[in-house]
């Protein structure tokens, strides 16, 4: 009974007896005959007669004391095993075995040629091969992009070129791009990276990987793009254009009808999809190639790093350091020698150190050099003890507390008297008010700068519970704001001043309890 796998055609699980001249007693005959047809095959000459056949056989060499018989035997076998196809060529013959095995010519059959182009590039591979390609994404990108803007203009024939064009780099573009990746994985390339003939290489390589990896990003965004912008529609209008195409070919073969080329087409299309963007939790194909190119650009620079490292492990640098002291000795001046102790040995590692902000300046160009030291002092990371050190007092810090509570108080007391005073008035515009002075202008920007950054309401609350809004955030009149250190151009913008609730409440409590005390 014949057994047909979900989603599988029974074509795809059959026997192929074509391939049994592969495995053969007599492989060597049968697989010199397939070798001259295909090679005719490629020449454009179809259908070949026996004495051809055993003419070129003889001239190889395949087997010896060969005879007629022989070749006439092997090319019926290949006749039964769907390999060649026979026909007479309908001329006159004097003897029946004359007619039989002159007069009879042939020719290979589809599978047979793809059996031959797959054996014929077998024996060309001598590792991965494969290629990075970074001109491919630039085609993918382009194409993709021609779909998405002229897909309901495309004549069939242009659809179907387009198409191939497309298809043909992806499938390069991946193939080539795995088997180049899975080339520098072998034991050959682990065995040549621990060599110091790579070092040599290495330069070469990395700018090789580099150059892909920087193509891959700059055109990924691009094919990414078109590819969610081209909707199902779109996509269903260009395929059904490029099966058109290829079904407007003339074949006097059966082939698929629309209906599955359409299916096929989808398919392509979704591992195209796939690939590039990926399918919901799982990254894509793309994203896996660009980290499998920065972990083989990673392994190539540690592999050199370990070469160079091994090569001056095994060198000694007396000589040289010696050469370098008598070099620093005849120096005349200090100069000299930290010019030469630059060169020689570079920049000493750097410590990082933290401390309070002494910055006596808001200078924007004022440098580091030009400001004051902070003194800290640097304890010995020593494991030995050190001399024991007589312990500090605690510092008494009250009486600078004390000044700090004060300068709080004083600050906070001049803020409540602006803030009452622009209660009084309720609005205020920057064109209205007057000369200001510098804390004061630093109130009010702070209050803008709050507002502004308060959301669609433009209002804040203070602590004291007063609401402050801006009422013309988008303001486009200027006015000058006036200060006692300057002059401020700027935006003429409206705040309004008013108590919340529950200050509003608290400072009417307070003002019965005044009352009543009186």
């Amino acid at each position: 009974m014949e057994h047909q796998g979900p989603g599988l055609p029974a074509q795809a699980l059959r026997g192929i007896p074509e391939l049994k001249y592969v495995n053969a007693d007599n492989v060597a005959r049968y697989r010199a005959i397939m070798r001259f047809f295909y090679q005719e095959y490629k020449r454009l000459k179809y259908w070949l007669k026996p004495e051809e056949v055993y003419e070129t056989m003889k001239a190889w060499n395949i087997w010896p004391d060969y005879t007629p018989e022989m070749c006439h035997h092997d090319l019926e076998q290949l006749v039964e095993w769907q390999n060649l196809t026979a026909r007479h060529d309908g001329g006159r013959s004097s003897t029946l075995e004359e007619y039989l095995k002159k007069k009879m010519q042939y020719s290979l059959r589809p599978y047979s040629i793809e059996i031959e182009r797959l054996l014929e590039n077998l024996e060309k591979v001598t590792g991965y091969g494969g290629s990075l390609e970074s001109s491919l994404f630039d085609t993918i990108a382009e194409k993709l992009f021609a779909i998405r803007r002229d897909a309901d203009r495309w004549q069939p024939e242009e659809a179907l070129e387009l198409w191939n064009v497309l298809y043909r780099s992806f499938v390069s573009l991946h193939e080539n791009a795995a088997d180049y990746i899975a080339s520098l994985q072998t034991a050959k390339a682990e065995e040549m990276m621990v060599t110091e003939a790579f070092l040599v290489f290495k330069e070469k390589l990395t700018d090789y990987l580099q150059n892909f990896v920087q193509a891959l990003q700059r055109s990924a965004y691009k094919i990414e793009g078109n590819l969610l912008r081209i909707n199902d529609s779109v996509r269903d209008l260009f395929l059904e254009k490029v099966a058109e195409g290829e079904l407007a070919k003339p074949r006097l073969e059966e082939g698929p009808d629309k209906e599955e080329w359409m299916k096929e087409l989808q398919r392509s299309w979704a591992n195209i999809r796939r690939w590039f963007i990926g399918e919901g939790n799982t990254p894509s194909e793309l994203t896996l190639l660009e980290r499998a190119t920065k972990d083989t650009i990673a392994r190539i620079v540690r592999s050199a790093i370990r070469i160079q490292e091994r090569k001056r492990a095994g060198l000694s640098r007396k000589k040289e350091l010696e050469h370098l002291a008598r070099w620093f000795a005849s120096l005349d001046s200090v100069d000299d020698a930290h010019r030469l102790a630059a060169f020689a040995f570079g920049l000493f590692p750097t410590r990082h150190l933290q401390g309070e902000d002494l910055r006596d300046s808001d200078r924007a160009d004022m440098s580091s050099w030009e400001e004051r030291p902070m003194v800290r002092m640097l304890r010995s990371r020593s494991r030995k003890r050190g001399e024991r050190l007589q312990s500090d007092p605690v510092r008494d810090n009250e009486e600078r507390k004390r000044r700090e509570r004060e300068a709080y108080r004083i600050r906070q007391a001049e803020e409540m008297r602006m803030i009452e005073a622009m209660l009084e008035r309720g609005r205020v515009r920057i064109s209205e008010m007057g000369v200001v002075t510098a804390k004061e202008r630093l109130r009010l920007l702070q209050w803008i700068g709050r507002c502004m950054t308060a959301g669609k309401t433009y209002t804040f609350v203070t602590p004291e519970g007063v609401r402050i809004r801006m009422s013309n955030p988008r303001t486009d009149k200027r006015t000058i704001l006036y200060a006692e250190d300057g002059e401020l151009e700027m935006a003429d913008y409206e705040l309004h001043f008013m108590l919340t609730n529950t200050a509003a409440a608290l400072e009417a409590a307070a003002s019965a309890e005044e009352r009543g005390d009186q």
